[in-house]
């Protein structure tokens, strides 16, 4: 970011949630580039910015989509990046309609389910050169079914004058990022885009992602320094989650988890990638026997497919919001909560803790009594009157947890950097890091499964689980991370570690716990642990840490080098061919084959890193390029398109089809949502509201609102409104407000400012406000606070299912909510008001505020996809299709 000319913030508050990273876009604004912050408020990354620009929220697409068209219209795009490096030369099959076709629908839509099938997505050619990532192509880019073509009509409407009707973006503003990204790129110059939650936790947020994305090849901004797009990963190993996951669908490396019914090892290897295609996915199956043999060791044979089938399989998804449904209808005995917060962090904090009362047994680890711990005795509901403690049926279990500075282990942070640091104190009395826990309750489950003979125990049983221990008697954390690296089993290595993952197998020779992670600990040296001060290398420090994969530090950096591997400039010079050498060198480790010429044209019958053409920079893809067009891999469009945000009160400028039609969300009595531009009774919460981060806090508030100096500096839940909002709503600086959803209300002290700007959309005025979400109610916190993620309802998006946290409807209105369940009633008022309960209809709680049997019993958690929606539907009714939780 130190060297990018331009930095474009959107969907982040970059110097208050990720201040360390943003120093480096500190350093880029001293170097003379220019900052412009996208965000609904003005912020401190506006502070610092050379401009800000106030957008509705939600609107990213529309906004992106405007300076899409710009640069296609203008003739603006690095034309030989783009031939070069990009699929826009490819052509989309006959089957393939877009939008502007289908009245807002991609092709391959069934409203039964409300999903895409996206074989009419899929390149044109013969099938078997499409398999060898060869489709067909007009290098001329004039064909209308080329990748370009067909961008170039899906984005047509995108004019200034919409982008300003939808965003709020005026059409100077709109013309200065559009001119400051565009004269920042090219040869000589690169752009960043930088982003957060602020585009993650929005139903369509994936895509948003996607837009900077095609922008970003469009300028050649993708493998060169200063270029990318950087996402600002918000907690210290965030990153490394996912690398190595806590989530439910995927394993080490990005392997997919298997399905129900995928059997055959070889034929889910093949799902993940295809041995005839180009890039490193068409070693799949080495990865996945890798895995097999770190988890099951000598047990994992060739002959029984490395105990594949040890795997468990998917029915659906599986995520928090699934688990919280299931335990609504009593279908989840116990919950275990490492280092995370529901009561307060996540959508729908009502339904969570209501969730949690239908439990059998509860485990909570943290360092202090969060409210997750206690919502059984001082939560909001006890205070209301919905829960009773004595009623209470859940078992809780609170288990002292180590913190950072109390046990070793490694980070993973946003730019894919694995750090390793050192305890630095012993953690007090009983508490246990992490690792050490997990290790001794493996120890336990498999001590008390010593002498079954049930089949399905087999697995635990099998399990490579033999950690040692360090000189304190703790887990050796370094250990993890050798077998995370993996080695050699057989020859004249065996027992030596992996240097990097070309020397994975697949014949069970090796194995190793993540492939894209091997090499962190070459030589039998913890490379995380690399310190060289900056002073002592360049730039790329590539001394500092280790980058997976294969300690590189700028992805697809092959682009940044021409076709003849000369770099575009010397000013922006990466990685380079050297003819006298034969090979690939540069500043940073290139990501491609180091040996292969640039116009090597590839051998496409053997598939793999051969297959790949020495332009082919984009060494992940089965086609070797960047996709402007995703003929695969999303499930809501292969292109960007604007919906607008479920409970929005803006018709959609473009389409009949109002909101994505993949959304998910959970027909339940207390996940109501407002009817927004569907019917006119969606004015009944006319405001949108947005939650964010501040820096006196981190998330729910575990680390911060239980320490006294943080508690100080932010002692309480505010909301901060326009001068023009509070004068129409009656609101005084620092009184009271109360906040309404179709979920519930909440109070917050009011902070009037200008930071908040009043929006013109579409002919009226709109009004957003936004609040912090680290407050929560319970009384072993220094400071509490009703928690914002109450009002927040749990729709989903359908490719990440993350939930819709930053674009909600809400109304406002002065003074402090009603107490007890006077709440409810308010709540249950407005309900009414907006049509989406009958007149008669008084309960809040759908029968669910009682734990254990009876009503709850009857509940159905029920998932559904968006409906097809039109914008002018004057009833506010709609064409929902339930599905059961798949």
């Amino acid at each position: 970011m130190a060297n990018a000319d331009c930095i474009v913030i959107q969907g982040s508050n970059m110097a208050e949630a990720h201040p360390v990273g943003f120093q480096w876009v500190m350093e880029a604004k001293k170097r003379g580039a220019r900052v412009i912050h996208v965000d609904p408020r003005f912020t401190r990354t506006s502070a610092n910015a050379d401009r800000h620009l106030a957008l509705r929220g939600g609107t990213d697409i529309a906004l992106l989509g405007g300076v899409i068209r710009y640069i296609l219209e203008n003739d603006l795009w690095f034309e030989e990046y783009v031939k070069l490096f990009t699929n826009a030369s490819s052509l989309v099959g006959e089957e393939y309609g877009d939008p502007e076709d289908l009245e807002g629908l991609f092709s391959g839509y069934d409203p039964e389910t409300a999903t895409y099938d996206d074989g009419t997505w899929a390149y044109a050619g013969d099938p078997e050169h499409l398999a060898r990532g060869l489709p067909e192509r007009d290098e001329t880019l004039r064909h209308p079914r080329t990748v370009f073509q067909v961008l170039r009509r899906h984005y047509a409407r995108y004019t200034p004058e919409m982008v300003q009707e939808t965003c709020g973006i005026s059409a100077e503003e709109f013309e200065y990022l559009a001119s400051s990204i565009v004269e920042n790129s090219g040869r000589e110059r690169t752009t960043c885009f930088a982003y957060a939650l602020g585009w993650t936790q929005h139903v369509g947020g994936a895509q948003m992602i996607r837009t900077a994305g095609v922008l970003q090849l469009l300028l050649g901004n993708v493998g060169r320094p200063g270029g990318g797009v950087m996402a600002l990963r918000g907690h210290a190993t965030i990153q490394g989650s996912t690398d190595i996951p806590t989530l439910y669908h995927i394993l080490p490396g990005y392997l997919p988890m298997p399905k129900v019914g995928q059997d055959d090892f070889r034929e889910y290897a093949r799902l993940i990638g295809k041995s005839e295609q180009k890039g490193f996915w068409a070693d799949s199956e080495v990865y996945a026997v890798n895995l097999l043999k770190a988890w099951w060791g000598e047990a994992a044979t060739p002959e029984n497919d490395f105990l594949y089938d040890y795997l468990p399989r998917l029915t659906g998804a599986h995520g928090t919001y699934q688990t919280v449904m299931r335990m609504l209808e009593d279908g989840v005995d116990g919950f275990f909560l490492f280092g995370q917060n529901p009561a307060v962090g996540s959508a729908n904090g009502r339904m969570q803790r209501l969730a949690m009362s239908h439990l059998k047994w509860m485990v909570v680890r943290d360092f202090s009594l969060i409210e997750s711990a206690t919502w059984w005795k001082d939560g909001p509901e006890i205070e209301s009157g919905e829960l009773r403690s004595e009623d209470i049926a859940t078992e809780m279990f609170f288990l002292p947890a180590a913190n950072h500075t109390e046990k070793s282990g490694s980070f993973t942070q946003t730019q894919r950097l694995v750090q390793w640091r050192d305890k630095a104190v012993d953690p007090p009395g009983d508490a246990q890091s992490d690792l050490q826990f997990a290790v001794e309750l493996g120890l336990r489950v498999r001590e008390r499964l010593a002498d079954s003979t049930d089949p399905r125990d087999r697995p635990i049983l099998d399990l490579t689980w033999d950690y040692p221990a360090d000189e304190d008697g703790e887990v050796e954390a370094e250990a993890v991370l050798a077998e995370i690296n993996g080695h050699h089993l057989r020859g004249e290595r065996a027992g030596q570690p992996l240097n990097g993952f070309a020397e994975m197998e697949s014949d069970g020779s090796t194995a190793g716990g993540c492939w894209i992670y091997s090499g962190v600990y070459a030589d039998g040296v913890n490379q995380a642990r690399r310190r060289t001060p900056g002073a002592e290398q360049d730039e790329i420090a590539a001394e500092w840490g280790w980058a997976w994969p294969a300690n590189r530090r700028i992805l697809y950096n092959r682009a940044s080098a021409d076709a003849e591997g000369r770099p575009w400039s010397e000013r922006k010079k990466l990685v380079w061919w050297d003819e006298a050498r034969g090979a690939w060198t540069g500043h940073d480790i290139p990501d491609f084959p180091v040996t292969k010429r640039p116009d090597d044209p590839g051998d496409p019958t053997r598939g793999g890193v051969a297959a790949l053409a020495g332009t082919d920079a984009f060494t992940m893809q089965a086609d070797g390029r960047g996709w402007l067009f995703a003929p695969s891999g999303m499930v809501d469009g292969p292109l960007p398109t604007h919906y607008e945000g479920p409970e929005s009160t803006v018709p959609n400028p473009l389409y009949p089809v109002q909101a994505n039609p993949t959304r998910v969300t959970f027909t339940d009595p207390n996940n109501l949502q407002s009817p927004g531009a569907t019917s006119p009774l969606g004015q009944v919460y006319p405001h949108v509201f947005t939650t964010y981060r501040i820096t006196e806090h981190h998330t729910a508030g575990g680390m911060s609102r239980f320490l006294p100096y943080l508690s100080e500096l932010q002692p309480e839940m505010y909301v901060e409104v326009s001068p023009e909002l509070a004068e129409e709503v009656g609101l005084v600086p620092y009184g009271w407000a109360t906040i309404i959803s179709a979920r519930s209300a909440i109070e917050a002290k009011v902070l009037i400012t200008r930071r908040m700007k009043p929006l013109r959309i579409g002919g009226r005025t709109l009004h957003q406000v936004g609040m912090p979400f680290h407050f929560g109610r319970g009384t072993d916190a220094v400071v509490e606070g009703d928690s914002a993620n109450d009002l927040i309802g749990m729709m989903l998006d359908a490719n990440t299912q993350i939930q819709n946290s930053k674009n909600n409807d809400c109304a406002i209105i002065p003074g402090r909510r009603p107490r007890g369940a006077a709440r409810l009633d308010l709540v249950a008022e407005y309900r009414r008001r907006a049509g989406l309960v009958p007149e008669q209809d008084a309960p809040v709680d759908g029968g669910l505020g009682a734990p254990g049997p009876g009503p709850a019993q009857e509940h159905s958690a029920h998932q559904m996809r968006g409906p097809e929606e039109a914008s002018a539907m004057p009833t506010g009714e709609s064409s929902i299709k339930e599905m059961r939780n798949r």
